[in-house]
């Protein structure tokens, strides 16, 4: 079984020496997303639920790239600077997820890359 990598210039380039998402057989592994503008290379942080729209479109555009779709995704998890935002991002997320959605988890942390308040990655099954 042979890894394949997933890259598209519809998301943001990896910031480091990682790949926006492997597929491994018909697992798909998605790195955390941030609010980067793929175009421009700036964030989208007017507010904590625009932050979590960029995000929530960079990992369609990974996804979509994979050849998977929301419905197909297993496992989330959230990271997110401050747990008094959860209402905002979860109203975000859960927009992608209207029916069965997939296990999670939500984690405060102390920081993020680039001053992100919000991160994302997950796991979906082809």
């Amino acid at each position: 079984m042979g890894n394949n990598i997933i890259l598209t210039d519809s998301a943001p380039k990896p910031i480091g020496p990682y790949s926006q998402a492997v597929m491994a057989g018909n697992t798909l592994y998605l790195s955390g997303q941030i609010a980067l503008d793929p175009q421009t290379g700036l964030m989208h942080q007017e507010d904590i639920k625009t932050e979590t729209m960029q995000v929530m479109k960079n990992i369609e555009a990974v996804l979509n790239k994979a050849g998977v779709s929301f419905s197909q995704v297993v496992k989330v998890t959230i990271y997110c600077t401050d747990l008094a935002n959860f209402a905002a991002i979860n109203e975000i997320y859960g927009s992608y997820f209207s029916t069965n959605p997939p296990a999670r988890e939500t984690v405060q942390v102390s920081a993020l890359p680039k001053g992100a308040h919000v991160e994302i990655s997950l796991i979906a099954v082809k």
